[in-house]
């Protein structure tokens, strides 16, 4: 019943990467990596733990001395101390050491090694490269005795992390061919291949380790070596023969003596669909190595199933079931089998363990009214046999099988609604009280008529037990309410009645929290999921009506939620998005930093806060947000070898394939693309007042030409969509989509959470190609200024140096391509919107992008008077109708239309300013002391140079008018903001609307008794405030306010001075 996704893949992957003890001792867990020794467990898990244990790096270095006699002819006694000081991170220490090691043996490789690891330890990573490379001369000498794993190993860490890996694979190579008998040496090199990700060097290391040595584990890293060719570099399927022939022949001259080792011929002959060939050699003697009996029939009933021979899986997988009741997998098998059914295998094989659909395709169409009866009869006799073997049990999974079997007599066509909704309440019944119960029956409500499912919500509320525990009736309730938003009932109930049902939720709250009061704060606490609910229900009255009061009350609810216990993921999120919302990024932030985020949740969670981060002035948190995003997934991406050569060493092959996929499909990760992109963009953003700042960053971005080949490269591939979207908020299901953001009439039922990954795969790839183009659009369209202005002058042509305007305009018309058009409609299309023959709505979502286009087209033809023109109308029209749509709006109502202009000011007229400042720097004597020359004489009476004046006029006036908006915000006191936040919330008497649920609340803590709800729940009511949540709120709007006014600030005076240089033009 488990669902297996990337929090559980991390513990393989990146729990290690990450670790304390990873950090700390790093040389010692690459050590291990490189020579572990052959005694520890073989298992996933266990394997990592040794891993983890951080074995002292003295320890591994005396037990490999011991194998060589001397560490490259030095005795142990001279080392052991500056592995001492390097373990305690005392590298000055170590350095000196080492230096006098190198006085007494100052032609050993091996002590240059340790120097070369202590500088790129102290960060000096141009000595370290420098030692390495004299280290690497000495070891290319004749003299065989310095050839040493301990040597070759130790310069394998230091050049990895230099990003030389290149050269520690020559030196291994070149010490196997100098000494081609040594094991360890030939080790060594295939885990050099291993880092490279270079299979087929793999594979043929591998083969001549097994030759040399005659072990079944080099023949199977081969083997490995070889599926890896066909899984990822999409290799012929001929290779997968060679590999079941050595594999034959092996086990014909050795058999074999482990269940890795099966596993991996197993999976071998299936990948080339030999099922049958499969099943006799599990049958065989070799399947003795499997000692587990239900691990030993679930593959060959997946076999049998395969090979589709369904009656003799049929009865294999009854057997599981007899074995293992509560194996819902297995009965989904079993009822595939049953029923002939083979796209079962294709929705296993497909899964996608991040976003898994609820959804499963059911084939019925070979099969006979009666054969179906009869097959479905033999189904449910089975059903009922383990539900009464379980009777007494808390087991699921057998009565869940009923659902199912129930759902496919309705998809078969015997629509009996009411038979299914009468199981779906016996279901309810006896599990209704468990949290997992609306997950569980989601996909059978699905199938259901509206009026089945409205109907279904009735009958769960007539049949619950109110005369069973506080904790049951608790459960029960919560249960009935997830299950009306799982149906959309909810969004067609009249508005009194959801405020109803919330202030109810709120009263069952508060009474049922005494049964918590000696519960550890870790524990999840009673009826804790209402409090959700809760917040739910008030931004759909909110999204109803209008009425701020609602978002402020889900804030108060959530805050005091928080307040009681602070460990609650779902408070945290859900107050992340709705402070998103309103403007109070700070706060979002602050609670996406609460969650603690590490590991692989930097990859399945950030999308809650990384979008609205993108479109906010917080830079620097932004900044930090993409560091740390970046490095975790580039430190993975580098080191993730390591687990897959330690899953090698320790003859656990399945981690080898696993390790190996995880790490492509994170290298294939959309958001970690777009990440790398939006670094790039945002450290342009952060300089663009600073010509010379620019210049610098485009200069380390090689002028933008590798971010234009990431872009072609992306449009070439699969990305993987990691991020787990069921965390994520009924209202905003996607990061790109937020139903308040519109009326409430265009949707009237609560969005399913569905896998998007298909509808939204090409929109980011296009997203990311676009974002990749800018830097180098940048960098031509400076390069074009100077050619163009002097053309404009001599010839009045079009302007610019030909090949940088026609590369320039090559890449104009791919990023007009990525939005949906031709370069031609792009025109037509900005310059109807300029004139007012168009609204801006005609841009859709991309109206920053459709901008940036403007820009890059007018830098294109700078010598046009009338792009010149189309562009200002385009930044004037655009920025005024938002600040005229804002009005005197308070910044909760107003943050969509301050994104826009954040957006808007930080790209495309940052980009138009850069253009000017080149014009500018072109257009005025290079010497301060120098005359203007005839040149200059005739550009300022040029019309490019008026069209330049003219622009930094608009632009300069239509900033101001940002300013002045943001300025009337700040200035309203902080106070009169408070109160104004907090006056949404009163209410007179009992007059319907928000401060409901607050009332209750309130009332409840004014009564509460330390002896009811103990001691830490009653000091944290105590403590709860709602004028502080008020305040911190607001605080959090201005910051953000300040942060957009400081930009603006500094634009402006950029374009003052820009005017004033211009006036001596």
């Amino acid at each position: 019943m488990r669902r297996w996704g990337l929090w559980e893949q991390e513990t393989n992957v990146h729990t290690v990467a990450e670790s304390d003890n990873f950090q700390s001792f790093p040389d010692r867990v690459e050590i291990l990596c490189l020579t572990g020794t052959e005694s520890f467990d073989v298992k996933g898990q266990q394997l990592i733990k040794t891993l983890q244990k951080g074995f002292p790096t003295k320890f591994l270095s005396s037990q490999m001395s011991s194998k060589f006699g001397l560490a490259g002819g030095i005795p142990e006694r001279r080392v052991r101390p500056i592995w001492d000081a390097i373990d305690s991170r005392q590298f000055k220490n170590a350095l000196k050491l080492v230096t006098s090691l190198l006085a007494k043996y100052p032609k050993s490789p091996y002590a240059l090694a340790l120097k070369a690891l202590i500088h790129e330890r102290m960060g000096k990573t141009d000595e370290a490269l420098s030692v390495c490379l004299d280290a690497k001369e000495l070891l290319y000498k004749d003299d065989l005795a310095l050839m040493d794993d301990l040597t070759l190993s130790t310069l394998q860490i230091v050049l990895q992390r230099l990003d030389h890996l290149d050269l520690a694979t020559s030196c291994y190579a070149h010490a196997c061919g100098k000494y081609p008998n040594n094991l360890e040496l030939m080790m060594g090199l295939f885990n050099c291949y291993v880092r490279e990700y270079s299979f087929v060097k793999q594979q043929q290391t591998a083969i001549k380790m097994y030759k040399l040595a005659g072990e079944e584990r080099f023949l199977l890293w081969a083997v490995c070596s070889i599926q890896l060719q066909v899984l990822c570099d999409k290799s012929g399927e001929k290779l997968l023969l060679l590999a079941e022939g050595l594999l034959k022949k092996h086990i014909a001259s050795h058999s074999m003596h482990e269940p890795e080792a099966l596993m991996v011929y197993i999976s071998l002959l299936e990948q080339q669909s030999k099922y049958n060939d499969a099943l006799e050699v599990l049958s065989g003697d070799l399947g003795s190595l499997l000692m587990i009996e239900v691990d030993k029939l679930r593959i060959q009933g997946r076999l049998l199933a395969r090979a589709n021979d369904y009656s003799a899986a049929v009865d294999v997988y009854k057997k599981i079931l007899e074995l293992s009741p509560d194996d819902w997998e297995c009965f989904l098998h079993y009822l595939g089998c049953l029923l002939e059914d083979d796209s079962i295998w294709k929705y296993f094989d497909n899964i996608d363990q991040i976003h898994p659909t609820k959804h499963i395709e059911c084939k019925f169409s070979h099969l006979t009214e009666e054969m179906f009866d009869s097959r479905i009869s033999s189904a449910s006799d089975l059903v009922q046999k383990l539900q009464r073997d379980a009777e007494n049990s808390n087991l699921r999974g057998p009565y869940l099988a009923e659902l199912e079997i129930e759902k496919r007599k309705f998809l078969f066509g015997k629509k009996n609604e009411d038979k299914l909704l009468e199981s779906l309440l016996q279901y309810f019944l006896k599990f209704g009280h468990l949290a997992c119960y609306a997950s569980d029956v989601e996909a059978y409500l699905q199938v259901l008529s509206p009026n089945k499912k409205a109907g279904f919500v009735e009958m769960l509320v007539k049949n619950s037990d109110s005369s069973a525990s506080a904790t049951k009736v608790l459960g029960q309730t919560t249960t009935i309410l997830k299950v009306q938003e799982l149906t959309g009932n909810i969004f067609g109930l009249p508005t009194d009645e959801i405020e109803a049902s919330a202030v109810k939720l709120a009263k069952l709250y508060c009474q049922n929290l005494s049964l918590s009061k000696d519960l550890d704060p870790q524990e999840s606490m009673f009826g804790e999921e209402l409090l959700s609910l809760i917040s739910n229900m008030l931004v759909q009255l909110f999204w109803r009506t209008r009425d701020f009061g609602y978002l402020a009350e889900a804030i108060m609810v959530l805050e005091l939620g928080l307040t009681i216990r602070g460990h609650v993921w779902q408070y945290k999120i859900l107050l992340l998005h709705i402070y998103s919302y309103v403007g109070a990024l700070p706060l979002a932030f602050e609670r996406y930093k609460a969650l603690d985020v590490k590991n692989i949740l930097t990859e399945t969670v950030s999308h809650h806060i990384l979008r609205q981060m993108l479109e906010s002035p917080m830079w620097v948190d932004l900044s930090n947000l993409l560091k740390d995003y970046l490095k975790f997934m580039d430190d993975h991406l580098r080191e993730s070898a390591d687990l897959t050569f330690l899953a090698y060493r320790h003859r656990n092959y399945s981690k080898v394939i696993e390790f190996v996929l995880f790490k492509q499909r994170l290298q294939h990760s959309n958001q970690y693309q777009a990440a790398r992109v939006e670094a790039s963009v945002l450290q342009l953003k952060q300089n663009a007042d600073s010509f010379e700042e620019e210049e610098r960053i485009l200069e380390n971005l090689k002028s933008g030409v590798q971010l234009v080949e990431l872009s072609n490269e992306i449009g070439s591939r699969t990305l993987k969509f990691n991020e787990d979207m069921q965390t994520r908020p009924w209202w905003t299901p996607c990061p790109e989509k937020n139903y308040l953001l519109g009326p409430f009439e265009e949707i009237s039922y609560c969005p399913p959470k569905e896998n998007v990954k298909e509808e939204r795969e090409e929109n980011m790839k296009r997203a990311i190609q676009r974002k990749s183009l800018l830097p180098r659009m940048i960098y031509l369209s400076i390069q074009c200024t100077p050619t163009a202005l002097k053309e404009s002058v001599e010839t009045n042509g079009s302007g610019g140096d030909i090949d940088v305007c026609e590369e320039l305009k090559c890449l104009l018309e791919d990023y007009t391509k990525m939005l949906g058009c031709s370069l031609s409609d792009a025109v037509e299309m900005i310059t109807e919107i300029s004139q007012g023959a168009r609204t801006s709505e005609s841009l859709g979502s991309n109206l920053v992008d459709w901008l940036n286009f403007a820009v890059f087209w007018n830098a294109w033809s700078l010598s046009s008077q009338e792009h010149w023109h189309v562009l200002n109308s385009l930044f004037e029209r655009l920025i005024l109708d938002r600040v005229r749509s804002m009005g005197s709006s308070d910044m909760s109502s107003c943050y969509s239309d301050v994104q826009v202009l954040v957006q808007i000011i930080t790209e495309p007229l940052a980009w138009h300013s850069l253009i000017i400042q080149a014009c500018t720097r072109s257009s005025l004597p290079s010497g301060k002391k120098k005359k203007k020359n005839q040149h200059s004489d005739q550009l300022s009476s040029s019309p490019i140079s008026q069209a330049i004046k003219d622009s930094i006029q608009l632009l300069c006036s239509t900033i101001q008018d940002v300013s002045n908006w943001l300025l009337n915000q700040l200035n309203n006191p902080e106070d009169g903001q408070v109160e104004g936040f907090l006056t949404t919330l009163k209410r007179d008497g009992n007059a319907a609307g928000p401060g409901q649920i607050l009332g209750v609340l309130e009332s409840f803590i004014a009564s509460s008794e330390e002896s009811e709800v103990g001691n830490r729940i009653f000091q944290a009511l105590k403590s709860w405030n709602t004028a502080d949540t008020a305040r911190k709120t607001v605080m959090a709007q201005q910051r953000v306010l300040r942060e957009f006014l400081q930009i603006c600030e500094s634009k402006r005076k950029l374009l003052e001075t820009l005017k004033q240089q211009m006036s001596h033009v």
